[in-house]
């Protein structure tokens, strides 16, 4: 019963959350199985930009204050409409910058290497371009990222052991920087445990959220997290190269940041032009320039989906997606060469499956001639993210159909087994 359509059609009748399907644009013939890397556009989303763009038409310079959509509060109106998802108050979130930049403004004002605390922690499977910026971090202070960035290792090349993490928690560590969920395998580290045993050595503790922030509910100001930042073009849809997010804890209010920048002001100071930097007294101040409006504009009407659809909501369809996911690959591809690199506990799952597979690239590419588009990690990873607000279980069935015809027709022999230029 389990491998059969009739039994997909009928979890999606029992979906309570189908008809958010309707809000997005999807391609007919074609299965998206990307969301955990650019979320798919919704209606809401379009409406909401182009309600901006005719602001600035219509109002040009005072669309800072008037039109549907005014530029001013913004940034400040969208951290509070996050603020439920990421389990913080709207004080303490802020929509700005990118990842990276927002990362760099992040540490900048926590890292501060005094006495023998003079070291940054990360882990050896976190995404680049954070490596690449706490490298840099590190050498603005003076030291050797050989010696000053310690990675904790991982036992299997999937997964990270809490124990492991912890235990590199040691008396020369200033700053820690994890990852809510792993990019490749999906694994979600304990962020309450990690931060509660951080504190209880004095030291500070941030999170990477770009892979959960929309996909599984957070509570970073109840866990005491200190701060966190993301992206919201993934599972919050917000639009390919879309405006970041940022939470700091509001204990840290107060905190001059690292990086300065005039929107970081008091609002009621921003244009009274003083070369005399009056920050504001929340999430607001790690702000650098000037928002980026069209950019920010989608997020309103995505965000207004989420509100209704309800995170605790869109985290049981989304495990539920992904159990029958692997479920299917289980029954459907034995001997296939596929092994499931993503965590089986609830608990630990995020938003994507792994599949890792020898021929993965070529598979890949099989998959996209066929109409369904994964996402590729090297060396040997297929990601599939069936996605809460718009994919159904009739679809997650009929990928595994189509996986199970490619392999068994070896429709994939006529590729290279390379990543194409945007893998």
């Amino acid at each position: 019963m389990l491998e059969g359509l009739d039994y997909a059609k009928e979890l999606d009748k029992e979906d309570s959350l189908r008809h958010f399907r309707e809000e997005f644009y999807l391609k007919a013939g074609t299965i998206y199985m990307d969301g955990n890397s650019l979320g798919l556009l919704s209606k809401r989303a379009e409406k909401t930009l182009l309600e901006s763009l005719e602001d600035w038409k219509e109002y040009g310079i005072d669309g800072w204050t008037q039109g549907k959509h005014p530029w001013f509060f913004m940034a400040e109106e969208l951290g509070e409409k996050l603020a439920p998802i990421v389990g913080a108050s709207a004080e303490e979130v802020m929509v700005t910058g990118s990842t990276t930049v927002n990362l760099h403004q992040l540490v900048s004002t926590f890292y501060k290497p005094v006495g023998q605390r003079t070291k940054i922690l990360a882990d050896e499977l976190t995404f680049p371009t954070d490596i690449y910026a706490l490298q840099s971090q590190v050498r603005n202070h003076g030291y050797d990222p050989d010696t000053h960035l310690i990675c904790v290792k991982s036992r299997d090349g999937r997964f990270l052991e809490e124990d492991d993490i912890i235990e590199a928690m040691n008396d020369d560590i200033a700053l820690i920087i994890l990852p809510t969920v792993l990019y490749r395998s999906g694994q979600i580290l304990d962020i309450k445990r990690l931060t509660t045993e951080a504190h209880n050595r004095g030291i500070l503790i941030g999170f990477d959220a770009c892979h959960s922030v929309g996909s599984i509910p957070h509570s970073f100001s109840e866990w005491d997290v200190d701060f966190a930042f993301w992206c919201n073009y993934k599972h919050l849809n917000g639009g390919p190269g879309g405006v970041g997010g940022l939470f700091v804890n509001r204990k840290h209010f107060g905190k001059n940041p690292g990086l300065a920048g005039w929107f970081g002001s008091k609002k009621e100071k921003q244009f009274d032009m003083e070369h005399t930097f009056t920050p504001d007294h929340s999430a607001a101040a790690f702000q650098i320039g000037t928002p980026h409006i069209l950019s920010a504009a989608p997020l309103i009407g995505s965000l207004e989906i989420f509100t209704e659809a309800g995170i605790e909501n869109i985290r049981q369809k989304s495990l539920k997606l992904n159990q029958y996911l692997i479920d299917l690959v289980e029954n459907e591809l034995k001997d296939m060469g596929f092994f499931i690199g993503t965590p089986r506990e609830d608990i630990r799952r995020g938003g994507h499956i792994s599949l890792e597979h020898e021929e993965a690239a070529r598979i890949c590419k099989s998959l996209k001639e066929n109409g369904i588009i994964p996402d590729f990690r090297a060396p040997n990873i297929i990601r599939l993210a069936p996605v809460a607000l718009y994919t159904s279980y009739e679809e997650v069935w009929s990928v595994v159909q189509i996986l199970k015809s490619i392999m068994k027709d070896k429709q994939y022999e006529k590729f290279e087994n390379e990543r194409e230029i945007v893998a």
